[in-house]
């Protein structure tokens, strides 16, 4: 019975009850309520929900007095900064993913040694709706070191013209041979789609179109492969293979991503990912972007 209680009470008694002979202090944050879009079910999209966080972190002990010094100990804010820095990175579908970047954010700090992380909905039924994680800095550690530093793409968007052009494969063999990672974007397919009198409906649908267009691309070069998350795009980019940027997962996803069209996607794109160079073959005029003709010679530099 006592196993029970502590698994419902707050994670200070987890953190006590699975302490060892060592003595840590421990600072908590209690019932921090944030309004948040989050949710893998469509019907939380669009909706935002009172989400409540409960943290506690085991500190290693100071050297030296503290000195009433608030630059020796971790500071309460430094909590609420992680949680709100995570919610506006990007929108998420899982607690568990949030719940993971904010104790991988709060073991960063100096002296944070294990850190208890409780979410939970609180709007999504008659009773709270969440969960419960425990990680350690020795965990993060080991996660943070397995991490290859991400190199900065190269994006070039094929317009329409490009798309049609005798030279597209021509621009693939140049683009292939550039030092730099690649990743490509399309606009809207030519021809006709469906259209929908809802806004968001809409808003779907054309970014559907567009991968259908990026799907196209991929199955005229084998070279072209579709890629539609921030860790597929991460991993072409540390193996060099080109990308084709399938845009409904993270222009979604994203807190404060782009509303408008494809020109407004990829300028995004490229401040999202530190892009060394933009580049649009065809009529296309994307912010920073260096228009070329895709029937002249093939000329990266």
């Amino acid at each position: 019975m006592s196993e029970i209680r502590q698994a419902f009470e707050h994670p200070e008694a987890r953190a006590l009850a699975t302490s060892d002979a060592v003595p840590l202090d421990r600072i908590s944050l209690r019932d921090h309520v944030v309004d948040v879009e989050i949710g893998a079910f469509q019907a939380e999209r669009g909706v935002r929900q009172r989400v409540s966080f409960n943290i506690v972190v085991e500190l290693t002990p100071v050297t030296g007095p503290i000195d009433d010094d608030v630059d020796r100990i971790l500071s309460y804010d430094r909590l609420t900064e992680a949680i709100h820095t995570e919610l506006e990175a990007e929108r998420l579908n899982l607690l568990e993913t949030l719940a993971e970047r904010i104790a991988e954010r709060i073991l960063t700090e100096p002296r944070a040694f294990r850190v208890f992380v409780r979410v939970e909905k609180l709007d999504r039924g008659p009773g709270a709706l969440g969960v419960e994680i425990v990680r350690s800095v020795d965990q993060i550690g080991r996660a943070v070191a397995m991490d290859a530093p991400v190199p900065h793409p190269l994006i070039v968007h094929l317009g329409p013209e490009a798309l049609a052009s005798a030279r597209l494969s021509a621009w693939i063999d140049a683009l292939e041979a550039d030092p730099r990672p690649v990743i490509l974007t399309v606009g809207l397919p030519s021809g006709d789609w469906p259209t929908a009198a809802h806004k968001a409906a809409q808003r779907r649908i054309d970014l559907l179109a567009m991968e259908q267009n990026a799907w196209v691309l991929a199955g005229r070069d084998a070279r072209c492969v579709v890629r539609a998350t921030r860790t597929e795009l991460d991993w072409a980019m540390k193996h060099d293979q080109i990308s084709v940027w399938a845009p409904s997962k993270l222009v979604l996803d994203a807190v404060h991503g782009p509303k408008g069209g494809i020109a407004e996607m990829v300028a995004w794109l490229a401040e999202e990912l530190s892009a060394t160079e933009v580049l649009s073959l065809g009529s296309v005029d994307i912010e920073g972007a260096q228009l070329r003709d895709p029937d002249a010679a093939v000329e990266l530099s």
